[in-house]
């Protein structure tokens, strides 16, 4: 979020991708939506008006850059109805075939012509077409009483099947989590809102030690997803779809 510093209370452009507000060169879908959402203190001059976005453009890998026309079928504009909240918002929903580097600018203003901020918004993001899990690890790691899995997903569409089988060290199977337990997932980075808390899967405390857990992604159609490793550094070691995790209570 922005705006400008002046005392004549400026407008401010919120922009999420699929709902998430993004850091500059992270990984979206290849078919996100994006919400351009404009709000005001204004109570007398509702934002009714599509023209108040001034600027909607996107720079491809190649370097073209795309300016959106308002009466593009990419775009749907959602006008205030009510002063006592005066949110317009513009959702555009663009498809990217290309793997690469994106950049979004955006600008808008309110009916009084005050813009949203003195520089447009800019940020860089990443698509990447091919199925593919990367950059997997748990957190904390070691851990005491709970664990998170984090990881990346790309491609087109969330996998069919995702599924985390943790083991000790000789092997032997003791916890199995699928994909409907990770909770919601998105293309992009995931941080799951599964928590694991170092018992089996008969609810039993496990010792203290390294186990090992191994990840499973497939599509709908029952392919592989590529598997990126981590290499094998300090606590997010992951090599060949497997990594290690440690309990030390």
């Amino acid at each position: 979020i922005f705006s400008s510093t002046s005392l004549s209370k400026n407008p401010l452009l919120d922009v999420t991708f699929d709902g998430v507000h993004i850091m500059d060169g992270d990984i979206v879908s290849f078919k996100p939506e994006i919400h351009l959402t404009l709000r005001d203190e204004n109570e007398f001059v509702l934002l009714n008006d599509p023209t108040i976005f001034t600027k909607i453009s996107v720079v491809h890998p190649d370097g073209v850059t795309q300016n959106i026309p308002l009466d593009s079928d990419l775009l749907e504009f959602k006008p205030a109805t009510s002063t006592s909240e005066n949110v317009a918002k513009m959702i555009f929903k663009p498809t990217f075939e290309k793997t690469g580097e994106y950049k979004l600018l955006a600008q808008a203003r309110d009916q009084a012509n005050n813009q949203a901020g003195e520089n447009e918004y800019t940020v860089r993001f990443r698509v990447i077409t091919d199925e593919q899990i990367s950059n997997v690890y748990n957190y904390p790691n070691p851990f005491s009483s709970s664990t998170q899995f984090i990881f990346t997903l790309t491609g087109h569409q969330i996998p069919d099947q995702l599924t985390i089988r943790i083991m000790t060290i000789s092997g032997k199977v003791v916890k199995e989590i699928d994909k409907s337990e990770l909770g919601p997932l998105v293309i992009g980075q995931n941080i799951t809102e599964y928590k694991w808390d170092g018992k089996d899967d008969y609810g039993q405390i496990l010792a203290n030690g390294v186990y090992l857990y191994q990840v499973k992604v497939k599509d709908s159609s029952g392919e592989d997803y590529k598997i990126l490793d981590n290499g094998e550094t300090d606590q997010k070691f992951f090599k060949k779809g497997w990594g290690k995790l440690v309990i030390l209570r």
